[in-house]
């Protein structure tokens, strides 16, 4: 359920009142069409099986159609370790367009080799490891993606606020940041982020609107109403079946 909608009447009145950003939502938009280029990219002969097989439940196509992703685009991928969406992004951006890839020094040990072997064959990428709200941005981006990790910022030291200004000021009007994520209970804010890996979403929300964000797209296409807020999402049986949400926000031309 998206977030406008998981909300009482009285809360939602006083929501769309008190913060004008959410008045502009696309609440629980139909999937977009997945683009031709998106297609291709996802079913390319390339791609690892094993990474194919987590589609079903990930919904790249649309995720990414959601996102805006288009060739020539210059795209910030923040928590890239896997390469499962660099994967896909790269061809779709193609040589005209450029990927940077961001992780956080601690995954260097069981991702950063992996990472930089991606970038030696992907030439159209790069690869570093910094703090997300240390680090100098790359700037007149075309979007940003944080994909199942905005929970994991906070008790990992980022600062988020930090964060989402940089990610404001890199953006180019009219520029997209794309955050999914695990859902907890509503109304728990960051409670639950280093236990079992949700968060309350709406926070996600409050915090990026805070930094200049317009929400624009509030999807339920991630969703999945019989997930049990209260396990961990790496628990036999979540892993690829969580409830989560899907958030598209804009600079605002």
């Amino acid at each position: 359920m998206s977030l406008r909608r998981a909300l009482p009447l009285a809360c939602l009145t006083a929501v769309i009142f008190a913060a004008p950003a959410l008045a502009v939502t696309d609440d629980n938009p139909p999937p977009p069409k997945v683009s031709a280029v998106i297609q291709k990219a996802i079913d390319s002969p390339d791609r690892a099986q094993k990474q194919k097989d987590r589609d079903v439940g990930r919904k790249p196509g649309e995720t990414l159609a959601f996102a805006g992703l288009k060739p020539g685009q210059k795209v910030v991928e923040l928590a890239s370790f896997g390469q499962y969406y660099t994967d896909i992004m790269a061809p779709v951006v193609g040589p005209k367009g450029h990927i940077w890839m961001y992780d956080l020094p601690y995954t260097d040990k069981n991702f950063g080799n992996a990472s930089r072997e991606f970038v030696a064959k992907h030439p159209n990428t790069e690869f570093a490891e910094a703090r997300f709200d240390e680090m100098d941005w790359p700037q007149k981006l075309d979007l940003i993606t944080i994909v199942l990790y905005y929970h994991d910022l906070g008790y990992n030291g980022v600062n988020t606020a930090v964060l989402d200004k940089k990610m404001f000021d890199a953006l180019k009007p009219g520029g997209k940041l794309l955050i999914v994520d695990h859902k907890a209970d509503a109304g728990s804010g960051w409670r639950d982020s280093k236990t079992i890996h949700r968060m309350g979403v709406e926070t996600i929300v409050q915090e990026v609107t805070a930094a200049g964000f317009k929400l624009k797209i509030d999807s339920d296409l991630l969703a999945n109403p019989q997930d049990d807020h209260h396990k961990m999402v790496f628990a036999p049986g979540e892993r690829g079946h969580t409830d989560q949400a899907l958030f598209v926000f804009e600079k605002p031309r």
